[in-house]
């Protein structure tokens, strides 16, 4: 053996005792021996995963699904850090609290996943569901994270889950918050995202180490200011609350709402069951219609959060710059069945879409990111105390305009709200749900002033 090969090799040796004591101490425990793959396994995929020179890298192959190298353990609560460089082209991402079962298609791993990805786009270290629910937290809602990455470096992850929070750190730069519980535990992996059959890409590489684990004596880290992105119905966590949000709807008590004319709650036509306030289709007996609802407080600049879940066919909408024109004459967020609702085929270039500002402004949205019916979409207006006025969809920010700039009287002036006086200009008013006499439903309704 070589003068120079056996130093370095002892050096690294060294390198890792010291290491390992080190973490021992603090209550860390190394996941990677930086000689072998002991403790880990390939799952799904064919990519070639090996170790070099104390690293562990992943090269990938042409023909073959998502890799994944896997953890033996399951992992529940922990603080979870690693080191990775990553080529400018490739995806990749780090699975935790995820699963590979056998009656769930096929073995397909599944779960939480911090994104890699050197792309434009830039959405490292925001949390997708692979194989499940798609993008939780896409770095719309964070965007100053998305410098985090820096290409041709060594970049530093770090993933905390304490109970339901589960955050992202990106080179110590607080990237992104979930608060959910569909998976309280699982393996931990390092994915080589699939090429297909593109044999260009083959051959592209993605390196780890330093990868390491904190199971006990958990204590959460500082808790930043970032937008959080809670999924757990009708909750509101320690940072939520922090921020000044409150709940208009607790899964229980409607005390927070009226009946838009009334001033009373509607005794027919809404329901309250199992965490969820839904309207009730009144299409077949007009008479039971309950009538669109209003809170009991006005808001002026605000931030509101609400879940929603139409059916098949149905129209509904959230309200809000009420005032100036009567109790129910306002701007809205279209909630809208798209594919079978006929009023989506009306207005102009879409403006009576989901999630368009109604009649106004057509919502920028991707198909990938707008649920069907009869499943949970999250939707979100903000009101900014400048006038801008932004809609979101599943963390994806689909609309924005200033609200009173010429180019919002232009608009107004050629839609069906022409003829009121100062439309949605009112400085403060009530947040309205609407029953347009179909069944639609609604839970986790937040809301901040700013």
């Amino acid at each position: 053996m070589k003068v120079k090969n056996f130093i370095s090799i002892l050096f690294l040796t060294i390198s890792t005792i010291l290491v390992t004591n080190a973490n021992a101490q603090d209550g860390w425990e190394n996941l990677f021996n930086g000689e072998n793959l002991d403790g880990w396994i390939q799952r799904n995929g064919e990519a070639e995963y090996e170790v070099v020179d104390g690293e562990i890298v992943g090269t990938t192959v042409a023909g073959t699904p998502n890799s994944f190298l896997c953890t033996e353990k399951n992992y529940s609560d922990f603080v979870f850090e690693v080191e990775l460089l990553v080529e400018p082209n490739m995806n990749s991402g780090i699975q935790f609290r995820s699963l590979s079962l056998p009656d769930y298609n096929n073995g397909r791993v599944h779960g939480y996943q911090c994104e890699v990805d050197p792309s434009e786009r830039a959405w490292s270290a925001g949390i997708y569901d692979e194989a499940r629910r798609g993008w939780l937290y896409p770095l719309d809602l964070n965007p100053d994270a998305r410098k985090a990455l820096k290409m041709g470096h060594w970049n530093k992850y770090r993933i905390e889950c304490i109970g339901n929070s589960i955050r992202t750190w990106l080179n110590d730069i607080p990237v992104a918050h979930v608060i959910d519980d569909m998976t309280s535990e699982g393996f931990i992996a390092l994915q080589v995202h699939g090429i297909g059959n593109n044999k260009e890409k083959e051959g592209e590489q993605i390196k780890w180490r330093n990868i390491r684990i904190k199971t006990e004596n958990l204590v959460p880290d500082f808790y930043s200011d970032i937008h959080v992105e809670n999924l757990v119905a009708n909750n509101l966590n320690i940072v939520e609350k922090k921020q000044g949000f409150h709940l208009l709807f607790d899964g229980q008590s409607t005390d927070c709402w009226k009946n838009a004319n009334t001033g009373e709650f509607p005794e027919q036509g809404w329901q309250v069951k199992n965490g969820v306030l839904t309207i009730l289709s009144s299409r077949q007996d007009s008479s039971k219609k309950g009538g669109d609802i209003i809170t009991k407080e006005e808001f002026g600049p605000f931030e509101f959060k609400f879940d929603f879940m139409y059916t098949d066919g149905a129209n509904s909408g959230v309200k809000y710059g009420l005032g100036n024109n009567g109790p129910s004459i306002g701007l809205e967020y279209q909630i809208l069945d798209d594919e079978k609702h006929p009023d989506a085929k009306k207005g102009v270039v879409g403006n009576r879409t989901m999630s368009s500002l109604y009649d106004l402004i057509p919502s920028s949205k991707e198909r990938r990111f707008t649920k069907g019916p009869n499943e949970w979409n999250r939707g979100r207006v903000v009101v900014y105390p400048c006038g801008k006025v932004q809609h979101w969809l599943n963390g994806r920010k689909v609309v924005e305009y200033t609200r009173g700039d010429n180019i919002y009287k232009a608009l107004v002036a050629r839609s069906k709200y022409a003829g009121f006086e100062g439309f949605g200009m009112a400085e403060k008013g009530p947040i309205l749900l609407q029953d347009h006499h179909d069944t639609v439903h609604f839970r986790s309704l937040k809301i901040r002033n700013l």
